[in-house]
Order: C-alpha cells, then sequence, then structure tokens
C-alpha cells in the first residue's frame, strides 16, 4: 500500500485554526490505526515549536507531522479546507501563510521522510496539479491526481 490513503482525504473541512485543521487530520489517522494514540498531541506540539507552512507556485500549503515514534505504518492525509487558516512558515515562523490545503505525513522511517519531502517540493511546483487539487469534488479525485506523485 502506498503513503496516500482514500480514507484519510478530507474535503470542505471547516476549521477554525490551525490546530483544529491538525487535530482532525491526525484523527483520522489514528481511527485507521496508522498511528498511535500519541501522534495527535505530537504533531500539535512539533507544530508549535517547528512550523509547516510553505509557499507554492499555486497556493500556500502546510505539511505537518512528527517524530516516526508515534507512527505506526507510513501514510499521507490530505485535508482541503473550505477558507483558508494561518500556519507559520518553515524555517521563517515570523511569516504567517494562508494554506488551504495541509498534506498530513505519518512517516515510519526517517530516511523515507527525505523522499517524500523531494516528492511533495516537486508537487508545490506544479500549478495545475495544485489547482487541480483544490478544486477536486471528491477523495478519489484527489488521490488520482496525487497518487502519481507521491507513491511514485
Amino acid at each position: 500500500m502506498g503513503m496516500l490513503r482514500k480514507e484519510l482525504i478530507q474535503l470542505h473541512m471547516d476549521c477554525k485554526d490551525s490546530q483544529e485543521v491538525i487535530r482532525k487530520l491526525a484523527e483520522s489517522f489514528v481511527k485507521c490505526g496508522a498511528v498511535r494514540e500519541s501522534f495527535v498531541d505530537a504533531v500539535l506540539e512539533r507544530e508549535k515549536n517547528y512550523p509547516t507552512g510553505l509557499p507554492a507556485v499555486a497556493y500556500d500549503i502546510a505539511i505537518p507531522h512528527t517524530a516516526s515514534k508515534h507512527v505506526i505504518e507510513p501514510a499521507m492525509a490530505v485535508g482541503i479546507l473550505n477558507k483558508p487558516v494561518e500556519f507559520h512558515q518553515m524555517g521563517s515562523p515570523e511569516i504567517i501563510l494562508h494554506p488551504q490545503v495541509v498534506f498530513m505525513l505519518a512517516i515510519s522511517d526517517p530516511k523515507e521522510q527525505l523522499t517524500l519531502l523531494r516528492r511533495i517540493m516537486k508537487l508545490l511546483q506544479n500549478k495545475k496539479l495544485l489547482d487541480d487539487v483544490k478544486s477536486a469534488e471528491t477523495p478519489d479525485q484527489v488521490y488520482d491526481l496525487l497518487h502519481p506523485a507521491v507513491d511514485a
């Protein structure tokens, strides 16, 4: 099984802030058995100290994640929000970004993290793909768009 899972793709999310987005996505990982219960708080805590917002060619995104000790099996979630929320920028936390698409990662092997982050960085250069993801109507559409790029 690849990283990206249809049951972890959430569309039309209504969230008041980044914490709510992170909590909802992280809880979906717990529900499908990909991570330990500790994952939810660990991702929230890590985001405070090491923010994950990134500017991309089409719009801002965020890629919240945490240490592999909270992960049972690798997985990736996608959350598409009705309205953007504030995330601080990775590496420059004083900059506030407004992602409307969030990729959450559960990585069990730290060596895989680099490969996956490279693939995501490549995605961020593809404006058409990002636009198509944001306007997708179903989890299946998001999966079909992202699967070849993420699980290559």
